[in-house]
């Protein structure tokens, strides 16, 4: 639905908008609606494909797409890429961490086992030894070293909501606990939290992002804010994203410490200068695209257009 011309100079003015020219789209196979999405280290792009249980490669030079399916019930989530250029994805419904190799494309499940099966798997972050922290929404947070094929669980403190999990380049690993309204700092030695409540005006905190300070950026569920937390000063800082009833959703933080943001009712990428405090939009050129992640590289990010099938690559 077009806005009406005076809402659309109104917005303008608040978040700079930035032309199609920086803006590339890939279609990926009908119907796949992709969730989240992870340049791998070799030029492709993994992306994670729920609606038919698949995690897809996409190779942006020739456009091409592979699909790998997982198996019978399987509901890919969240997507990290490790050293060698694997895919390591969340599936709550095959209960596992699953491994795509880049090479052969031959798959590995690493299932959940005794009384933490069903935990509902979510987030997923990857610590600088290549140890993958995940989180379960129904209460609880872990850790899988491949190394030792070794998987722990830990119930989460506050119970229900973890979701989504960040580790710092001093290797401290931080998750968001979206029903109960705080973020937590994982002790990898006991596995215990320190919690940390989000103001009383926050709503509560969804996805979670280190910058390359430690700083942590915090997506609100579903709000018109963007929030910011200081481990060292224990401090919180916040900004209106612009427009009106914004609906922010994936976050994402590149090397040159610029947040991005996903707006569902603005259609948009957001793309935040924690310097100059401004916002440039970059608006679908399809409606209601419901980016639902985003990631990156050097001089790239990347968002799933789950409505629209397609995967987005804006480049600065």
């Amino acid at each position: 639905m077009i806005r009406p011309l005076a809402l659309a100079l109104s917005a303008a003015l608040l978040c700079g908008t930035v032309t199609a020219a920086d803006v590339t789209y890939f279609p990926v196979p009908a119907g796949t609606s992709p969730r989240d999405v992870a340049p791998a280290t070799d030029g492709r792009v993994w992306f994670t494909a729920q609606r038919v249980s698949s995690v897809g490669l996409l190779d942006p030079l020739t456009g091409e797409t592979q699909l790998i399916t997982l198996g019978v019930g399987a509901s890919p989530r969240a997507l990290v890429v490790d050293h060698d250029g694997a895919a390591w994805i969340t599936d709550p419904g095959l209960d596992a961490l699953v491994r795509v190799d880049p090479v052969d494309l031959s798959v590995r499940t690493f299932p959940l086992k005794g009384n933490t099966t069903g935990i509902g798997l979510e987030g997923l972050a990857m610590d600088r030894n290549g140890d993958l922290w995940f989180t379960g929404q129904r209460g609880f947070y872990g850790r899988f070293k491949p190394a030792k094929n070794s998987m722990e669980t830990w119930p989460a403190p506050g119970g229900p909501g973890p979701n989504g999990i960040t580790v710092t380049p001093n290797g401290e690993v931080w998750y968001a606990n979206e029903a109960a309204r705080h973020i937590g700092r994982i002790d990898p030695d006991s596995g215990s939290a320190t919690l940390v409540d989000v103001p009383d005006e926050s709503a509560g905190p969804r996805l979670i992002w280190s910058d390359s300070r430690g700083t942590l950026w915090v997506g609100e569920a579903g709000s018109g804010r963007l929030s910011r937390f200081d481990p060292l000063g224990e401090t919180w800082s916040s900004w209106d994203i612009p427009g009106r009833n914004a609906d922010a959703h994936a976050l994402y933080v590149d090397e040159q410490e610029r947040v991005w943001l996903s707006d569902y009712r603005a259609n948009a990428i957001l793309r935040f200068n924690p310097f100059s405090r401004h916002f440039a939009s970059f608006p679908s050129d399809r409606p209601a695209a419901r980016v639902t992640h985003l990631s990156g590289r050097t001089g790239e990010v990347w968002g799933a257009e789950s409505a629209q099938d397609r995967l987005v690559m804006i480049r600065y």
